[in-house]
């Protein structure tokens, strides 16, 4: 059941950096600028996280193992799609479809962990196992892709997920359990419109505001927008019995610094994925699968990394140790970053990367151990799917503010002016990791503890409240 819970995150895994490898040669086949680039990747993002939230409701609904067998082939077809795309506009849409099959993998996959393995040390360990193949994913990701893209070119990257997906499908319906919540929730088509309308226009803002001008009407309305969105959905969803986003998770400590931990450590590696391969190969003229074996030891310590972050939270009771390492080496990386050149060593780039690596590698276990600390099992899937939402917030928004700051201050050709322009860019993943390790100091203690307990009542409390109205 592990294993193939793991196959899923494979896919997902893969498709990220296979996809950030490809962009140099996409944009050149179908002439995209570097808000296209953008598109290409946050089309999925945005999709992905608008959905996951919704996603985990029904699986806990109806079932997770029927979402997930429902997941797998969307995601094994919108690859294959992705692979026929004619143009640019098609390619956008068909990650779109990809990421509706994916908004089913990621949120479901670690409820069932969850329900599986009741041991918190199993837990942990088992979390840090799939993490730690997330990671491999990523690692192999470039490799396989640079590959490809080198022999067939860059539709090949969308080929590999096919094979994967089907061997998923087959494997699922052998070894994987179902599980559904006690008590079903009804849906929230409001809350979900609202979360489309806040991600949707907020990502539009920033990715198109250097093309329009940041003072521009268009881009103000934008912002607008997404901000009225946020102040509508944070006043309807407490009315509701059964909300799309349930806000008393939020009053847990330990839940809230992992989302906005989560938001902050992915905002920095998709931010970090986005201009170095852009880096690699426009700049420093790298083939694709050069610029994949250079990315190859970030990936590789953050798949080793992965399952040290488990063990340590199963032997030391608590993510805090994890945390604080995620935290310092994401300053560490940010600050050697900024110290890079058009023209710098590349032992310095990869060995940039590598601490890139290692951070990240303690980021993913704790992330998800401090969300689901001390939930009521059967709200997991929800629980699992916000802290998934966070996540994928933070890429595509990495993926938006970097390719911004990257054409807001690039004046002239990126062979010249490309460190200069994205030096921003890294002390933003500076910032970064000052928000991960205060957050990790601030919600780790007794304090945190106490907070989780109160909102696990609480939440209890609402779940028997509604009993007799789903009796």
């Amino acid at each position: 059941m592990l294993a193939t819970c793991c196959l899923s995150l494979f896919l997902v895994g893969i498709d990220s950096t296979i996809a950030n490898v490809a962009l140099p040669s996409i944009g050149r086949e179908l002439r995209a600028p570097v808000s296209g680039l953008q598109w290409t990747i946050d089309a999925y993002l945005l999709v992905l996280a608008s959905l996951l939230m919704l996603s985990g409701s029904v699986a806990d609904k109806i079932g997770r193992r029927r979402v997930f067998q429902i997941g797998l082939p969307v995601f094994t077809v919108g690859s294959l799609a992705c692979s026929l795309a004619p143009s640019l506009g098609w390619l956008i849409a068909f990650r779109g479809l990809q990421a509706v099959g994916g908004s089913m993998l990621n949120p479901v996959t670690m409820s069932i962990i969850t329900n599986v393995f009741t041991d918190p040390k199993e837990r942990a360990q088992a979390i840090g196992i799939t993490v730690s193949v997330f990671g491999m994913s990523m690692a192999l990701g470039p490799v396989i892709g640079g590959a490809l893209i080198d022999s067939v070119g860059w539709r090949g990257v969308f080929w590999v997920n096919v094979p994967v997906g089907i061997a998923a499908i087959i494997l699922t319906a052998l070894y994987v359990p179902e599980s559904k919540a006690a008590r079903t929730r009804a849906l929230d088509p409001v809350g979900q419109i609202l979360v489309i309308l806040l991600l949707g226009t907020l990502s539009y803002g920033l990715i198109e505001g250097p093309t329009y001008d940041w003072g521009s009407a268009r881009i103000l309305a934008c912002f607008a927008v997404a901000f009225v969105a946020l102040v509508i959905l944070l006043a309807y969803e407490p009315r509701r019995a059964e909300p799309l986003i349930d806000l008393r998770f939020f009053r847990s400590l330990p839940f809230s610094g992992a989302a906005v931990t989560a938001i902050s450590a992915l905002l920095a590696m998709g931010g970090f994925l986005f201009l170095m391969v852009l880096y690699l190969q426009d700049v420093r003229a790298y083939s694709p699968l050069i610029t994949g074996l250079c990315l190859l030891p970030m990936a590789l310590m953050l798949a080793a990394s992965a399952p040290l972050a488990g063990r340590t939270i199963a032997a030391r009771g608590g993510p805090r140790i994890p945390l604080v390492i995620a935290g310092t080496g994401l300053i560490a990386g940010g600050l050697m970053l900024t110290r890079m050149t058009d023209s710098s060593p590349i032992w310095y780039v990869i060995m940039s990367g590598l601490v890139f690596g290692i951070a990240m590698g303690w980021v993913g276990p704790p992330i998800i151990n401090s969300a689901m600390s001390g939930m009521p099992r059967s709200q997991a899937g929800v629980a699992s799917a916000i802290t998934s939402t966070t996540q994928q917030i933070g890429s595509s928004l990495g993926v938006a503010v970097m390719g911004s700051v990257l054409a807001d201050n690039l004046h002239g050709p990126m062979t010249t002016g490309f460190a200069t322009a994205t030096r921003p860019g890294w002390w933003i993943v500076v910032g970064c990791g000052v928000v991960v390790l205060a957050v990790a100091l601030w919600t780790t203690g007794r304090a945190g503890k106490a907070s989780a307990a109160r909102a696990a009542t609480l939440i209890l409390a609402a779940e028997e409240e509604r009993a007799p109205t789903h009796a």
